[in-house]
C-alpha cells in the first residue's frame, strides 16, 4: 500500500483486488525505527469495509508492543512485527494470535537469520526484508536469499508451516530469484502499481514453479 496514490487509497485498492491479489500489505512506520512516517490505525479502519482483502500489516515501529491491539481492532488479519527493537517478542505475537489474528516475525537485511529461530514456532509467516525498510523503490539486496534458504531449511528439518516471504525492490526478475530461493509469498508495490498490465504482473509471479 505504500507504493499507491495516498490521495486515493480506497481505489488503487480496488485495483490490486482486480488485478488477482488476495493480500494487501500495510506498512506501518513510526519514523523513529524507520526515517519515515506512514499509517496509522485509523486508515486500516477506513479501508477495512472497502475491501475483502487480506490486510498483511508490517510494524515498522520502535515498540510495536504498544499498536497490536489498535491494528487488530482495525481490521488487520496479520500482524508482523521485528526482531531488531528491545521488547517481548514472544508475547507480542502469542498476543496476536490470541486476539484471533495471524503473527509473523521480521528481519531487516543485516539482521543474521538465527535471530528469528527462538519464535518460528511461533508464527505463521516470516519476512526477510530485500531492501532497508522505510521507503520504496530501493534496489534488491540478493544477499538476503541466504537467509531465506536457511529459513526453508529450519522448516523442514521442524516440520513447521510458516509461509516465506520477501519485501523490497521485488519484479519479475527478482520474484524468479527469490522463488529459487524457497520464497512462496511477496510483497511487490513499486513494480505492481507501476506496471502497464497489473493483472499479468501478478499473473507472471503467482504461476512461477
Amino acid at each position: 500500500m505504500l507504493a499507491a496514490d495516498h490521495s486515493r487509497l480506497a481505489d488503487d485498492i480496488a485495483a490490486v483486488g482486480d488485478a488477482g491479489a488476495r493480500w494487501l500489505h500495510v506498512d506501518i512506520m513510526d519514523g523513529h525505527f524507520v526515517p519515515n512516517l506512514s499509517f496509522g490505525p485509523q486508515t486500516v479502519a477506513d479501508l477495512r469495509p472497502k475491501s475483502t482483502l487480506f490486510f498483511d500489516v508490517h510494524l515498522m515501529l520502535d515498540n510495536p508492543q504498544e499498536y497490536i491491539e489498535a491494528f487488530i481492532e482495525a481490521g488487520a488479519d496479520q500482524v508482523s512485527i521485528h526482531v531488531e527493537p528491545d521488547y517481548d517478542i514472544a508475547n507480542s505475537l502469542a498476543r496476536i494470535r490470541n486476539l484471533g489474528a495471524k503473527p509473523g516475525i521480521v528481519l531487516n537485511p543485516k539482521t543474521n537469520v538465527e535471530a528469528a529461530f527462538p519464535y518460528l514456532s511461533q508464527v505463521d509467516i516470516v519476512l526477510a526484508m530485500t531492501v532497508q525498510p522505510g521507503f520504496g523503490g530501493q534496489s534488491f539486496d540478493q544477499s538476503v536469499m541466504q537467509k531465506t534458504i536457511a529459513l526453508d531449511a529450519y522448516r523442514n528439518k521442524n516440520s513447521l508451516k510458516y509461509r516465506i516471504q520477501v519485501d523490497g525492490g521485488i519484479n519479475l526478475e527478482t520474484a524468479r530469484i527469490c522463488r529459487d530461493s524457497r520464497v512462496d509469498t511477496f510483497v511487490a508495490g513499486t513494480a505492481f502499481f507501476k506496471s502497464d498490465d497489473q493483472e499479468q504482473f501478478l499473473s507472471a509471479i503467482e504461476s512461477m514453479p
